[in-house]
């Protein structure tokens, strides 16, 4: 006598396997961007750092003019930064100063994503 035997056809585990590759397929696009958004999120981070780091200046150079960096260009802002501006990164700088005399200048990473900041330039 030939006893019940349990388990799954080989026609079910196909379908599984089908429908398992077919959610594979529609959340892998989903993810393949994320290493580019991370690095536009960190560009953008590090103008956010740059325009803290020349207010920041500006409010010591301001207070005693000993202190802090001379800022008359866009590049002088990353002497403000504890560590200097990562070698990813360049700073652009502006064709002409904003009407208030900020500089309204551009961070770019290697990559190419880029952010803009403002930088206040002081003597």
């Amino acid at each position: 006598m030939k006893g019940n035997q349990s388990g799954f056809t080989l026609i079910e585990l196909v379908m599984v396997i089908v429908i398992l590759g077919i959610l594979a397929a529609t959340a892998v696009p989903s993810f393949v961007n994320v290493s580019g958004d991370a690095r536009q999120a960190a560009t953008e981070g590090m103008a956010g750092a740059l325009s803290s780091a020349s207010s920041i200046n500006y409010a010591v150079r301001s207070a005693n003019v000993a202190n802090g960096v001379a800022v008359a260009a866009c590049a002088d802002v990353s002497g403000a930064l504890q560590g200097g501006l990562d070698a990813d990164y360049s700073i652009t700088e502006p064709a002409a100063p904003n009407a208030d005399g900020s500089l309204t200048c551009t961070v770019a990473h290697v990559n190419g994503e880029t952010a803009t900041f403002i930088g206040i330039p002081i003597p």
